[in-house]
């Protein structure tokens, strides 16, 4: 590892500030750092990139070498599976060396005649950050919207291009988070959002006129709603506005062919109860969770949708639970089908309901450990599912599901160069948590693992917001890198998220979130008691939220991992959710609390990670922050690194990298991710001692 007597780490002022709140009294040394217009704030992320940076120096030839396998891995140059839109076949591609996606379509059929309909490379050009939320065609094809983030904030530029010149329109909203198309390719429906960060409007913009006169179609008033979509649903007949808080969801319809008309209400809210409406033929399909934890499925004729004419097509299950991710179920209406995903156990699969005779059967990939999430197919007249498939050891795959015939295709599988799979093997097994809970971890290592405590392991985790973890975490191909190395890879299925159901994020949300941590750390110590790993081999990563996770177990455990990795942490929990002025924060109360309310102030005091760094040891350490994050203050990391630095009682490494131009997903290029991911693998194979042979390369500051 590197010497460490040389440079000398930053060291941030200390300007105590005392908070008081139900007559508890907080000081906060490190306060100040909310300021970013203080010079002394930029001087101090400054000085702690050049301190990671000579720190990391020594391992550039390492993260060079990692940086290039993991995109000699990749296929540089590749094309997606066409989507068929009408008469269109539509899909993206890459290109070697270019750091983003080339939009493209074919007229007729996959044979014809190529035409670029929009090249983000060349959009992007002069931008140092550069990400596009969503590419929509207006129904007509003549037309494409897109909405792009140039500086990380998540604030949007909608932009309108015609696709028979070539040209940009006139039409260019600012502050943009989610838009659709009316029928009549004139009329665009998007939401804006608020000072906080939270879309809250809808408003109607027909092409052509000024923005200034859009006009304002719904406006969400209450704070703690802080999602909403506007979408169309799949028979193409209605629009749809769904707003959502963290327990409760709300609808609202109008067709799409009349965009004069205003929206109407579906069903009013109500408190804990969620709903998501799908459509189909002449038939709303209902997805709630109203005395069905797990949820269940109502049908509905559209012309008549009172309550009380709702039938159940798919009943609750206690033992299963239907897959719902926000903003969306994952069902999918067809003409004679119902497509279900579901989940038992944390292990995912698809049941198709028929609409004829109400009978059932499972899609079967032959593999136990596994996910499989639906692509949207917006012709109603197909009776094709399409699927996207992965597994702990097989790469990401796209499959069509005859649904009548029941016949599985494969429609392509990533090319990962140099990866055998039958090299690995994956299995769920679970650990016992401190008030006996079962938790699942799945798990995935080379063929013929000693378990004798001699391998190093990479665990994840996140817990929160009801999340699959196998939605963000299924196969990676970074990871390979890490199992070539002999490392054993897991992902701890934490209460909190949402992969057994929505009981299992109940119980790690609130006045139950410690559950989440011990959780985690049952994962951690069932690992080394079953012999994957040791203390010292360990190393535990997780971001967002699962950096708050990060935060809580390194308090609780310091001794139980080696290298902590923690991305854009949310780690100054009581401080942020005191102030409603801070992006998303009164939305957030039903997941965290408010600590407004004693009881909730006591309850996140006892985990909040910044308030419980005390004098002892803590482990190697390598935190990142956002300078333009919406969802996490850069603040709330760099409060906790300062304060983390001065109360540690060790030696080890505590690196912290702030992403100037980078917001809470870190940086937009394909190939700037890739080097991340390569200093990041860097910082744990030096921390856990795993020396190889590199050829040398001359430093050079990036």
């Amino acid at each position: 590892m590197a010497d460490k007597a040389t440079p000398k780490s930053p060291v941030a002022r200390k300007v105590p500030k005392i908070l008081v709140t139900h007559g508890d009294e907080r000081v906060d040394e490190y306060y100040w750092l909310r300021d970013r217009s203080n010079p002394g704030v930029i001087e101090y992320l400054e000085a702690e990139n050049r301190y990671t940076y000579e720190m990391m120096r020594h391992t550039e030839a390492l993260q060079k070498k990692l940086f290039e396998e993991m995109k000699a891995r990749n296929k540089d140059t590749d094309t997606s599976v066409p989507e068929r839109i009408d008469d269109f076949y539509y899909y993206y591609r890459t290109e070697a060396d270019k750091q983003y996606q080339i939009h493209c379509r074919k007229k007729g059929g996959p044979e014809a005649a190529e035409e670029i309909i929009l090249d983000l490379n060349n959009v992007a050009a002069g931008n140092s950050f550069f990400k596009v939320s969503l590419v929509k065609v207006s129904p007509d094809h003549k037309r494409l919207v897109y909405l792009a983030d140039m500086e990380g904030s998540e604030r949007h530029t909608l932009f309108v291009k015609d696709l028979s010149t070539g040209d940009m329109l006139q039409d260019q909203i600012k502050n943009t988070h989610d838009f659709e198309w009316a029928n009549d390719s004139t009329t665009i429906f998007y939401s804006t959002m608020d000072r906080e960060y939270r879309p809250d409007k809808v408003w109607k913009h027909v092409l052509g006129t000024d923005p200034k006169d859009d006009v304002l179609v719904y406006h969400e008033n209450d704070a703690r709603f802080y999602y909403l979509e506007v979408s169309k649903t799949k028979s193409r007949r209605f629009l749809l506005i769904t707003i959502e808080s963290a327990t409760t969801s709300e609808v609202r319809y109008m067709p799409a062919d009349t965009p004069e008309e205003p929206f109407k209400l579906f069903r009013p809210r109500k408190h804990m109860i969620e709903y998501f409406v799908l459509h189909m033929g002449n038939t709303f399909y209902v997805v709630t969770n109203e005395d069905a934890v797990n949820f269940k499925i109502m049908a509905v004729s559209d012309d008549n949708i009172a309550r009380g004419n709702w039938k159940e097509l798919v009943p609750h299950r206690a033992d299963v639970a239907i897959d719902v991710s926000d903003p969306n179920p994952w069902v999918e209406p067809f003409e004679d089908h119902l497509v279900v995903f579901e989940r038992q156990n944390a292990q995912g699969r698809i049941r198709v309901y028929s609409l004829k005779d109400k009978s059932s059967h499972t899609v079967d990939f032959g593999e136990q450990v596994n996910l499989a999430m639906p692509i949207p197919n917006q012709n109603s007249d197909s009776n094709v599912l399409r699927v996207r498939y992965w597994s702990l050891i097989t790469p990401t795959s796209e499959y069509e599901y005859d649904l009548d015939a029941r016949e599985l295709h494969l429609l392509k599988r990533d090319e990962i160069s140099g990866y055998d799979p039958d090299k690995y093997t994956a299995e769920m097994a679970w650990a016992t948590s401190k008030d006996g809970a079962k938790v699942p971890v799945s798990i995935v290592h080379k063929k013929g693992l000693r378990k004798n405590g001699n391998s190093p392991c990479y665990l994840y985790g996140y817990g929160a917001y009801a999340t699959f973890e196998w939605a963000t975490t299924g196969f990676n191909t970074n990871l390979v890198s890490l199992l070539e190395r002999g490392f054993v890879c897991a992902n701890a299925h934490i209460r909190g998220g949402g992969d057994m159901g929505r009981k299992w994020h109940h119980n790690g949300r609130l006045l139950n979130k410690i559950n989440t941590f011990n959780d985690f750390v049952a994962c951690a110590e069932y690992l080394v008691k079953e012999g994957y790993t040791s203390p010292q081999k360990l190393a535990i990563r997780g971001r967002s939220a699962g950096g708050l996770l990060m935060g809580a177990v390194t308090n609780m455990r310091p001794d139980l991992f080696k290298v902590v990795v923690a991305e854009v942490p949310f780690v100054d929990a009581i401080t942020t959710m005191l102030d409603p002025t801070i992006p998303l924060t009164v939305g957030e109360f039903e997941e965290w609390g408010n600590p407004a309310e004693k009881e909730h102030y006591d309850y996140i005091k006892k985990y909040s990670p910044y308030d419980n760094v005390t004098r002892k040891s803590y482990p190697n350490m390598l935190v990142t922050a956002g300078l333009n994050d919406s969802r996490v203050g850069y603040w709330e990391p760099a409060k906790w690194v300062a304060k983390l630095r001065a109360m540690r009682g060790d030696d080890n490494l505590l690196l912290f990298r702030v992403g100037i131009v980078e917001g809470h997903a870190g940086a937009s290029g394909r190939y700037d991710h890739l080097k991340w991911f390569a200093c990041m693998y860097a910082f744990i194979l030096d921390c856990l001692g795993i020396n190889e042979p590199v050829a040398q390369v001359v430093p050079s500051r990036p």
